[in-house]
């Protein structure tokens, strides 16, 4: 692959995770607002974090079948660039919300890769391994070759079990826009570890010295 992917850490809980990840060079941080999740955050707590970040770094917030309303109450609460829908939303039913859209994918077969490649061009796909309970977080690998083939059609983020130890396996299979990290940096959930953090980051600069 060409360059560094984009870089998203998700399930940020604490203001010293999200100031080291972006010191390190993540590009966006991700805040879970389902409250069935370990690494689950209040719209307002997320606001006070991402207040002491810059600007350029893009704040994501992760939603799991919840109303319209309510997500557009936590763009404007949180300060949200992008949400993410990692339930079964339609999605025209959050055009308004005030936020770019980032929509999961379950990708069982060839039919899902092309059903997705036809999505609106301003809906960015996410492939992360399919869990109908947990939602994500869950350290299980997506499926790569079935990823590879939607990134070969349009630009996606891959996530789902991704660590210092496969990233540069998954990028040199899958070759995504942007990739999402959670549990292949923590310690437990939302709290995440420094070492783990630098160890992934390491890793990245080291596939991209490699490619040029």
């Amino acid at each position: 692959m060409t360059g560094r992917p984009r870089v998203k850490i998700c399930g940020i809980t604490r203001a010293s995770d999200a100031t080291l990840a972006v010191q390190l060079g993540a590009d966006a941080l991700g805040f879970i607002f389902w409250s069935r999740s370990p690494r689950a955050i209040a719209p307002s707590d997320a606001g006070d974090i991402q207040a002491g970040i810059p600007a350029f770094v893009t704040r994501v917030g992760v939603f799991v079948n919840a109303a319209p309303a309510e997500v557009a109450d936590a763009v404007r609460a949180a300060g949200l660039d992008v949400v993410q829908l990692h339930g079964e939303e339609a999605i025209d039913d959050y055009r308004h919300v005030g936020a770019r859209i980032v929509k999961v994918a379950s990708l069982r077969d060839a039919q899902d890769v092309d059903g997705v490649a036809t999505w609106p061009a301003d809906v960015m796909p996410m492939v992360d391994a399919i869990d109908h309970h947990r939602r994500g977080g869950t350290g299980v690998v997506a499926d790569w070759p079935l990823a590879a083939r939607l990134a070969a059609a349009r630009p996606i983020v891959l996530a789902g079990g991704l660590k210092a130890a496969n990233v540069g396996q998954a990028l040199a299979v899958v070759r995504p826009w942007g990739i999402d990290v959670s549990s292949g940096v923590e310690e437990a959930p939302g709290i995440k570890s420094p070492d783990r953090l630098r160890q992934f980051f390491g890793e990245l600069a080291a596939v991209q010295r490699e490619d040029v």
